[in-house]
């Protein structure tokens, strides 16, 4: 990744992983857990939600992370089913945002904006925007995967039967580890597992939003 596409990518991870949690946060405490707002984290201030480690790792090896929101299923009413709605709060947010930047590609290559020349403010908005909609739908999907602990494995957890929760404790408890060793097997060997996984998804909806 070059400086100049660092520089324009930077806002868009910044908002995509603000309102990723921010969703989280405000789903919680919709269905009754103050948790997150009582430790500051129903706001869309950016410094509440970044993780500093989980931050420069996105510009290494592009994975990284922020700070989860702590939720206590004390507070819901239906733990099971809460749980699961707060978990998906996240990605469907970043598919909303990811949504309205496709309509504003869409109106920039409706008017022509988008192919001014390089350098130029249009131009340089139509690229961050084509950024956000990348990363917005590689956070949404990324954190599908039903692998703990992303957010994807709490929806699972929340459709199953109740005579699963042994399985999916064992699951939980291997998640991290297999799921650091995906990654690092990508950065190694160039060959990215996730991307084969999420990239279909990413270009069906980056076609449906965008037309790109």
């Amino acid at each position: 990744m070059d400086l100049y596409t660092l520089l324009l990518a930077v806002p868009a991870i910044l908002i995509a992983l603000t309102f990723h949690e921010f969703a989280h946060a405000f789903v919680a405490y919709r269905l009754g857990d103050p948790t997150a707002k009582n430790m500051g984290r129903l706001t869309l201030n950016p410094l509440a939600h970044l993780d500093l480690m989980g931050t420069i790792m996105i510009f290494l090896i592009h994975f990284g992370w922020a700070k989860p929101v702590p939720v206590d299923p004390r507070y819901l009413g239906n733990p099971k089913r809460d749980m699961m709605w707060v978990s998906a709060a996240g990605p469907l947010m970043n598919m909303a945002l990811a949504l309205v930047t496709g309509i504003l590609i869409r109106g920039f290559m409706a008017t022509g904006l988008a192919h001014g020349q390089a350098g130029n403010t249009a131009s340089m908005v139509f690229n961050m925007l084509y950024l956000s909609l990348y990363i917005n739908l590689a956070l949404a999907f990324f954190n599908l995967l039903p692998i703990p602990p992303l957010d994807g494995s709490k929806i699972l957890a929340g459709l199953l039967p109740n005579r699963y929760a042994s399985t999916l404790y064992m699951i939980e408890s291997k998640g991290p580890m297999v799921l650091f060793g995906i990654i690092m097997f990508g950065w190694v060997t160039g060959f990215n597992v996730l991307g084969v996984v999420i990239g279909p998804f990413i270009n069906l909806f980056s076609n449906l939003f965008a037309g790109i």
